[in-house]
């Protein structure tokens, strides 16, 4: 008897799992047999793309506000003291150097920003 209430328990327990999963998100698939069955969405761990995509959205904007803001001299001049620094510093100031989509966004905005 205790064999078989452990087994159900087992059971329960994956059954329980799955219904967790299924919540996130299912997908409908055909098996070999042609039974249509709903399985669990299989997701990727770590950081997805969208993520990644948020991020360099937000860099480009701040470039774009901090070259606006403080013009082209001022702003080559805080990434070049950048890049004299220890090699996280370095890493920083090669995402913020100035590219032409940034130069071309900031002075559009630099007329708005007065």
């Amino acid at each position: 008897m205790d064999d078989a209430q452990r087994s159900f328990h087992k059971r329960e327990q994956a059954l329980r799992r799955k219904h967790i999963r299924m919540s996130q998100g299912y997908a409908t698939r055909m098996n070999r047999n042609g039974v249509i069955e709903q399985v669990p969405q299989s997701r990727m761990s770590g950081f997805g793309l969208h993520l990644v995509l948020r991020l360099a959205v937000a860099v480009m904007l701040f470039k774009m506000v901090a070259l606006a803001w403080l013009g082209d001299a001022i702003y080559t001049g805080h990434v070049e003291r950048l890049s004299q620094g220890v090699f996280y510093e370095k890493a920083g100031a090669w995402i913020l150097q100035v590219d032409p989509v940034t130069r071309m966004l900031a002075d559009f905005l630099t007329p708005v920003m007065g």
